[in-house]
């Protein structure tokens, strides 16, 4: 019976999901956050996690629930995934730092395989290496299950982000005690959302964390702080920068597909011709989904690939007298391969444990204006609409978003001044043809808050593993972060001298 009622409530979650999605009407997906890129973690699922290096060892910490309330509920506690890999570790008494990377919205597994700044440089710092599990993803969920995580209105509402940066510091903490390596510095990693979490860390756990090495963290794109448009406006430019007919066939597409639309068997054109898995009901469908190609190509243009001169190269090479929607076609089987069939929903999949996770911390607090603008966009008009957000969460989870806490809790009005004032060793990396650089500290806040950037970089690109093809650009902005880092240490060891001989002329 309780495996019935169990798959009964999971279904209707589903279907929620499912059913919002589809009455959103012309609201496109939000661009998704994420260090990889959905076909890399896609990748690493065929090619199995089994594979990593046995230096990789799991634990489980026994984690509180609720790290801000001393209700009896409060101190309920789940297993909490992290691994350490010790290969290189200099130990306690040496000056060897721990490296952190914070997880964030999906499996810790896709980060281990994915991730390469903490394996590329720990013989070099002779680091001890821990990567943690955000809560609620992966194998760390409160209730067992995320969906009956999500469906207990109690136990996600504490899905939150201070939540999970207290579970960061809590593990820390219980590491540094087990190696015995009460002074060693640490320097927390991460990137994407998983960057801002390293940031706030920081800001509030300055006392457990010597650094932040924040990569691609649009921490500015909450509140008004940056244009709603700012992530398209980046996204355009990346296009018209690569190919100016691209651009031009892409921004003149959309029209063509409402025309072919309006026409009574329209829908069964569209859906043949963009070999559809199943018949569209709507054009918009097709719209979301052409959508979310050019951003994510646009996000991560990674080399020596760089997916989106991919995708020009395919709608600029189709055969001479290709009309504009067989261009944009050929654009998509040059992406996504010559398939079968192409699923419509292949980027907004309700079963997806990370579509359904950042889906709730988007209707709670990590409210990202992000929407279309008109002028020289390739895109159509959409701007985001607040209202229909706040409409489309209350219908979904019953609660209403808080767009202005994130601002409230970290910071970000005059953030600048702010950082200058209080804040110190925090590296803002970023590549500027990254739609999501448009939220992003791009300028120096002073001697240890800065900002390294690329002109030609994109999405997390510095912290994923070093190739023997990386261009001399993204090779100088990793060298330049390890500098950094590597002064943090310096001084700290300093410091810690100097402390300690005051100490002892003292007593």
């Amino acid at each position: 019976m309780d495996l019935v009622r169990h798959s009964f409530h999971h279904q209707l979650l589903l279907f929620s999901l499912i059913s919002l999605s589809y009455v959103s009407g012309t609201q496109f997906s939000l661009p998704r956050l994420g260090a990889l890129r959905r076909t890399i973690r896609n990748k690493l699922d065929i090619e199995s996690i089994s594979s990593l290096s046995k230096d990789f060892k799991t634990f489980f910490y026994s984690q509180t629930l609720d790290h801000f309330n001393y209700k009896p509920e409060s101190f309920t506690s789940f297993q909490q995934r992290y691994v350490i890999n010790s290969k290189y570790w200099g130990g306690a008494n040496t000056s060897s730092p721990i490296l952190v990377y914070f997880g964030a919205e999906e499996s810790l597994d896709y980060d281990l395989s994915g991730i390469g700044f903490l394996t590329d440089n720990a013989p070099r710092f002779k680091a001890l290496l821990v990567y943690i599990e955000h809560r609620f993803y992966g194998k760390s969920i409160p209730c067992g299950s995320k969906e009956a995580a999500l469906r207990n209105a109690s136990i996600r509402g504490y899905f939150t982000s201070a939540q999970a940066i207290a579970d960061y510091a809590a593990i820390i903490l219980h590491i540094k005690k087990t190696f015995f390596a009460k002074n060693s510095p640490v320097i927390v990693i991460g990137g994407s959302y998983g960057g801002m979490l390293a940031a706030w860390f920081r800001l509030k756990y300055p006392h457990v964390a010597l650094g932040a090495l924040a990569s691609s963290a649009p921490i500015l794109y909450f509140d008004e702080l940056a244009p709603h448009v700012g992530y398209y406006a980046i996204v355009t430019k990346d296009f018209k920068e690569t190919s100016e007919s691209c651009y031009e066939t892409i921004r003149k597409s959309w029209d063509e597909i409402d025309k072919v639309a309006s026409k009574s068997n329209g829908l069964s054109i569209l859906s043949m011709k963009f070999k559809t898995c199943e018949k569209l009901k709507r054009s918009f469908d097709l719209k979301d989904f052409l959508d979310s190609i050019y951003s994510e190509v646009a996000q991560y243009d990674h080399p020596p690939s760089y997916p989106l001169n991919m995708i020009c190269r395919g709608i600029d090479g189709a055969p001479k007298g290709t009309d504009i929607l067989g261009r944009i076609f050929a654009g998509v089987v040059a992406y996504m391969g010559n398939n079968s069939c192409y699923d419509m929903n292949e980027f907004n999949r309700p079963n997806d444990e990370t579509y359904i996770g950042w889906r709730w911390q988007t209707c709670s607090e990590m409210v990202m204006p992000i929407g279309h603008e008109n002028n020289d966009s390739m895109f159509p008009p959409s701007p985001f609409n607040l209202t229909k957000f706040i409409r489309k969460c209350k219908s979904l989870f019953g609660v209403r978003p808080r767009p202005h806490w994130v601002t409230t809790y970290y910071g970000g009005h005059d953030l600048k001044l702010i950082l200058h004032r209080f804040a110190s060793n925090i590296i803002f990396s970023n590549g500027l043809r990254d739609p999501y650089s448009s939220g992003g500290v791009l300028e120096n806040i002073s001697d240890s808050v800065v900002a390294v950037y690329t002109v030609n970089g994109s999405h997390c690109l510095d912290i994923l593993p070093e190739k023997k093809s990386d261009p001399v650009w993204l090779i100088k902005q990793r060298k330049t972060e390890v500098g950094i880092i590597e002064s943090w240490i310096s001084k700290y060891y300093t410091d810690l001298i100097m402390f300690r001989d005051r100490t002892r002329v003292s007593s």
